[in-house]
């Protein structure tokens, strides 16, 4: 990871942003607003970390959706400030890594072996796995040569998300129709 990958400690001391982010395993980085529906950061935003549009990071909390932690790409938003208990990372080289291959790869499972192996047994504490940056930059990725396929795999999985997405969507105006129509029915 190291090899691909910086770690990121740019704090946000100017206040250049003030919109307080979280990670969610379905959801990525979203507004803590939005996702908790309440504000979870504190007042004084200037000692998290400054994240920006295309940069990642690794959320240490383990849920039964990502059971060790979630690694997510910022695309929502122009920036937006994280908690420093995050591992935040940009990519070195992007003529040499293709970034939405990244975020296709931290969407499966293949990397969870690496993380499983440095996170020390009994490592679960209060919900975060005890997985220190340089450990987590010492991990091992599965990552094509070729950029070509670097960013054909990328593009595949991101159409797919995209298919997925106009799917649901249109499910979820099928029924709120087939809701009505019963609802004329009855009347």
């Amino acid at each position: 990871m190291g090899e691909i990958a910086n770690r990121i400690t740019r704090k946000n001391q100017n206040l250049e942003s003030t919109l307080p982010l979280t990670i969610s395993a379905q959801y990525g980085l979203i507004d803590q607003n939005e996702f908790f529906d309440k504000r979870i950061a504190s007042k004084d935003v200037s000692g998290y970390y400054l994240l920006k549009k295309g940069e990642f990071a690794y959320n240490k909390s383990y849920s039964s959706d990502a059971p060790w932690g979630a690694v997510k790409r910022l695309d929502r938003y122009e920036n937006g400030v994280l908690s420093t208990l995050y591992i935040v990372f940009e990519l070195i080289d992007k003529d040499k890594t293709d970034s939405d291959f990244i975020v296709s790869y931290y969407d499966t499972d293949r990397w969870y072996k690496e993380v499983q192996a440095i996170a020390a047994e009994g490592a679960r504490n209060h919900g975060l796995l005890n997985i220190s940056p340089n450990d987590f930059f010492e991990t091992e990725l599965i990552i094509p040569k070729s950029v070509a396929e670097q960013q054909a795999i990328g593009a595949y999985f991101k159409n797919l998300d995209h298919l997925i997405t106009l799917h649901q969507r249109k499910l979820e105006t099928l029924k709120k129709l087939k809701k009505s129509m019963l609802q004329k029915m009855f009347i």
